[in-house]
């Protein structure tokens, strides 16, 4: 029998649905990928086809929804709302709503930061940066908009990165009201952040002898 691309899709869909649905209801470390194929109707042999990992499968349901996230806030932008903000201030603005739609998943964000969103993950494989990949294109759309752009080096993204790494960490644990504290926290390092590229962009002049 000839699978075709819809029939492809489909299953794939059908995993990615029924393991958030599994993960919401027995917690992430509970569920297994035999729990998630049995309860998808295929074997766990086809799983596999998909997704190498559960941590995979969490990463792809990130993935998807930050990506649904930006499109909305893009929206929101393009209304003109982000005319009056800095850079630094419409980074904040953007991470902060990525995160409340973001939140269903929360829980589980932990369980794929080692392993699917590390720096060392980049370029392992094309399914594994997903999500690395838009948001850093995101920030780079940003970045141009304040006119930004040519100061993203290699090493400038991957300090952000490093940055916004140790937020999600902090944010997944976050027991203050409305994760206040993760804001906090997001302030500061974006803080550090443009201050970092503001001192490379303009690096003090040394002085002349005898001036």
């Amino acid at each position: 029998m000839r699978v075709t691309a819809e029939t492809k899709q489909a299953t794939r869909q059908a995993i990615l649905e029924t393991a958030q649905k599994l993960f919401s209801q027995q917690g992430f470390e509970a569920a297994t990928t035999r729990d998630i194929a049995r309860a998808a109707g295929i074997g766990i042999g086809t799983l596999f086809n998909y997704f190498s990992t559960k941590e995979a499968i969490a990463h792809c349901l990130i993935s998807e929804a930050y990506e649904l996230a930006v499109q909305k806030i893009d929206l929101k932008f393009r209304g003109g709302e982000a005319e009056s903000l800095t850079f630094e201030e419409e980074l904040f603005a953007h991470i902060a709503a990525a995160l409340r739609k973001l939140k269903p998943f929360r829980k589980y964000l932990t369980a794929v930061l080692d392993a699917e969103l590390s720096p060392l993950a980049a370029g392992q494989n094309g399914d594994l940066v997903t999500f690395r990949t838009a948001h850093l294109e995101t920030v780079g759309q940003i970045a141009t908009r304040h006119g930004q752009h040519e100061l993203l080096s290699t090493v400038a993204l991957q300090l952000y990165w490093t940055l916004y790494l140790g937020v999600l960490a902090f944010w997944s644990q976050d027991a203050s009201p409305r994760q206040e504290d993760t804001l906090a926290l997001l302030d500061q390092s974006l803080a550090m952040f443009v201050g970092w590229l503001a001192t490379h962009a303009n690096p003090a002049e040394p002085q002349k002898e005898g001036g």
